[in-house]
């Protein structure tokens, strides 16, 4: 279906997303780099809302249509929402291995499943949910792997801002397909992402302004910083254009977009040199595995 092969688009450009957050954030200031991240991906989307208000843009793919303020008003609850888990999630990526980080977002999707068959109704079939278990087996796999880096998940601050991030991450999720009932998905991701942008613009000011903690955080520029948005941008359209399909289920989309982890782990283990690989690797060939399962129950 079209719209799993858009939600597996969407996982392998967010590998690449995460791959440069961690770059970019290496010894660097986690607000200026968030900051720059919404600028940016702002940047990309505003001159498509510019040329549909002026008439110059009147139809197609990147048309973003006129809604009144009640639709506005529920993109700004989700940039509140997005934003919150960005901040947890980039303190917890700074201070963690990307091996280890992904893997725990990756579990969001279990989260995301509670709450689609709870609200939503929705019902997967067996191979949807034999991928499901292999992710939540994955997990606690993981748990262990960590441990042997010094990282217990129970006493290690940094990982309860990576829960968080996933957290809030699922409940994201379920706005969003509570959204593309009927939004156009062109209108939620440019908008979303210059009230986000507003907001962490108002975030920067006001830590600088009372936080000389923050004030002596060194930022340092590097070109990983704009791939950062670049990326996120794409998924992302692909990431909305799927949950607007007809039939597509938030849990089976969720799952198959953090299939992330895979591109992820290999660019920390080839190009990072992450430890401890060949115990993680057994939880990505778990994960692949829930893919697999995933894509044949999707067909």
């Amino acid at each position: 279906m079209m719209w799993a092969l858009l939600a597996f688009m969407s996982a392998a450009l967010l590998g690449c997303y995460d791959f440069f957050k961690k770059v970019s954030l290496k010894d660097n200031s986690v607000l200026a780099v968030l900051f720059l991240n919404t600028l940016f991906t702002t940047i990309i989307f505003l001159p498509f809302i510019i040329l549909s208000y002026t008439g110059t843009l009147t139809d197609g793919l990147l048309y973003v249509p006129s809604a009144p303020l009640h639709d506005h008003l529920l993109l700004m609850l989700k940039a509140v929402i997005v934003l919150s888990s960005w901040l947890c999630g980039y303190i917890g990526i700074k201070h963690l291995p990307i091996t280890i980080v992904s893997p725990i977002q990756a579990t969001r999707p279990v989260l995301v499943l509670l709450g689609a068959l709870l609200i939503f109704g929705e019902k997967l079939n067996g191979y949807q949910w034999a991928g499901v278990i292999t992710a939540i087996v994955s997990f606690f796999l993981l748990s262990r792997s960590g441990k042997r880096e010094g990282i217990n998940f129970a006493h290690n601050r940094w990982i309860f801002f990576v829960v968080m991030a996933a957290l809030l991450g699922a409940v994201s999720a379920l706005y969003d397909k509570f959204l593309m009932r009927t939004l156009q998905p062109m209108f939620v991701q440019s908008w979303f992402n210059l009230y986000q942008c507003i907001l962490m613009g108002g975030i920067v000011v006001v830590m600088n302004m009372f936080s000389p903690a923050q004030r002596s955080k060194r930022f340092i520029w590097r070109w990983s910083i704009p791939m950062i948005s670049l990326f996120l941008a794409v998924a992302d359209f692909c990431y909305f254009s799927a949950l607007a399909e007809e039939g597509a289920l938030i849990a089976v989309v969720s799952m198959i977009r953090r299939g992330s982890v895979v591109v992820a782990f290999a660019f920390g283990a080839l190009l990072l040199h992450e430890k401890n690989l060949k115990s993680k690797a057994i939880d990505m060939l778990l994960i692949l595995l829930g893919l697999f399962f995933l894509y044949l129950g999707s067909k």
